[in-house]
């Protein structure tokens, strides 16, 4: 399963077509929890979670034991515009900071068992400056969504996806903006911490990009309009994760928007998916809102690299252990009336 589209009409068709949980799971695993020394309801969202995680696993599927992080990272063309803190050069020295196992993220996925992958996309050539054109051609667009499909473990149990790439958060401010509407000042946040003057600028950028490309298709045309190929890669990952039946952690504002761009093309894209929290990117708590996915963790991070994510690995770790492992109220003698 490592080249099942090659154009993004079959791509389209996939999505279309992708898996849909399990409903007799989803009550059998409702049944369950209902038999264990609880009172009904009083672990909150965890019991939410478990539910949800077996009727996407089905069988006897309650331990997560393969979670994969994947970071992917591309550079963009708007970067030369001013939109960013740091230079475009920072994307590489990043990826080579997470091959060498000294980011942020390095250290959370180790501490909740997961695997990283990091997954580099032509970094030697940006994307287009989408204020100008579309930030992809097709074929740029299908190799990237081709990228992060092949780079999903068959094997994993959990996929969490992130990102690295300059100028990263523009074109995720323009992808909101072109599809769920507002001005772009509403959608534009400081990024890697843009002074006001760079603030204006990436707000300019990304207003110019809506009206160019905003409307010109569903949301993975607009996703090629603006978007960059780690974005398109994540977008073609959490695919790939929903034909494989693994569910998947969302992480920040920029993982969102590619997520965006496939629950606005198909309804339900998301449904095997959940958000990890909520940034402090300033769009992302209405990105969210947009999607309808409550955040598990809200820690006020905005570092990107699925650092979010991966760390709400844990959250769903728990509920999953409460779930299999609680005692039920007939093994341990316990009234339950």
């Amino acid at each position: 399963m490592t080249n099942e589209f090659a154009t993004l009409s079959d791509f389209r068709a996939l999505l279309a077509g992708a898996a849909l949980a399990d409903a007799d799971m989803f009550a059998a695993a409702s049944e369950h929890n209902m038999q264990l020394t609880k009172p009904p309801g009083a672990l909150g969202q965890l019991e939410d979670l478990a539910l949800w995680y077996r009727s996407w696993r089905g069988g006897d599927n309650t331990e997560i034991a393969a979670p994969q992080v994947i970071v992917f990272a591309g550079n963009h063309g708007v970067a030369a515009r001013g939109v960013s803190a740091f230079p475009a050069e920072v994307t590489a020295q990043m990826v080579m900071n997470f091959q060498h196992g000294g980011a942020a993220i390095n250290q959370i996925a180790r501490v909740n068992g997961a695997t990283l992958h990091v997954v580099a996309l032509d970094l030697d050539q940006p994307t287009q400056d989408f204020t100008q054109g579309p930030a992809m051609s097709e074929d740029e667009f299908v190799a990237a969504l081709q990228t992060g499909w092949q780079s999903v473990d068959a094997n994993a149990d959990l996929l969490v996806v992130g990102e690295m790439g300059i100028a990263n958060t523009t074109s995720a401010a323009a992808l909101a903006c072109a599809l769920l509407g507002g001005a772009a000042s509403d959608w534009t946040g400081r990024g890697t911490g843009v002074d006001d003057a760079g603030l204006s600028v990436k707000t300019q950028v990304v207003a110019e990009g809506v009206a160019l490309h905003g409307g010109q298709g569903d949301g993975l045309e607009t996703l090629r309009r603006l978007g960059g190929r780690e974005l398109a890669a994540m977008a073609g990952a959490m695919v790939r994760a929903r034909c494989l039946r693994i569910p998947v952690i969302l992480d920040g504002f920029i993982c969102c928007a590619a997520a965006l761009c496939l629950a606005k093309t198909q309804e339900g894209a998301l449904d095997h998916a959940v958000a990890g929290h909520q940034s402090a990117e300033g769009g992302h708590a209405r990105l969210l809102e947009a999607l309808g996915k409550a955040p598990l963790l809200h820690l006020g991070l905005r570092l990107g690299e699925a650092s979010g994510a991966a760390l709400a690995i844990g959250v769903l770790k728990g509920a999953m252990a409460c779930h299999a492992s609680m005692a039920t109220f007939a093994q341990a003698g316990v009234s339950d009336s």
